[in-house]
């Protein structure tokens, strides 16, 4: 045989299936949801991945409000943001993100901390959807249901 039986499958913004997957986050541990999203938004899933594309799912998680933190990390683990002025270093703890308005940020942080710092990992980003509930409003896209231990 003076040819090789395989090759390289290099895929671009037009080859790429991407579909819609819903991911059910009720009692799940933070850190191993995300780093199971972060697996799928960039593709690594797929046989033809190819780390300079878009080539991952599109991503939605429910039940946000309802992820595990493991021992006394609800309390003792701290994020910090600066606003760009002088005193202006502000702290925040999981259980202050999962009462305020908006629970569904701390998944969103986890997941975003787990992705290239790029501009392919910010447009990468877009493609996850979380909410805090149960209902999202994707159902026209038809996305199909997947387990955590499935990926």
């Amino acid at each position: 045989m003076d040819t090789q039986s395989y090759k390289t499958v290099s895929l671009n913004s037009a080859t790429a299936d991407k579909q819609w997957v819903v991911i059910d986050a009720m009692d799940l541990p933070l850190g191993r949801l995300a780093s199971r999203v972060a697996l799928v938004l960039r593709g690594k899933n797929k046989p033809g991945f190819t780390p300079n594309v878009d080539c991952g799912d599109n991503v939605i998680v429910v039940n946000a409000e309802k992820v595990v933190l493991k021992g006394k990390k609800m309390t003792n683990r701290v994020y910090t943001r600066y606003t760009g002025y002088p005193g202006g270093q502000r702290f925040t703890t999981p259980r202050e993100i999962l009462n305020s308005t908006h629970p569904e940020r701390l998944v969103e942080k986890a997941v975003r901390g787990m992705l290239p710092k790029t501009r392919l990992g910010e447009k990468i980003f877009h493609n996850l959807h979380v909410y805090a509930g149960p209902e999202h409003p994707h159902q026209a896209q038809n996305p199909k249901q997947i387990k955590l231990n499935e990926i």
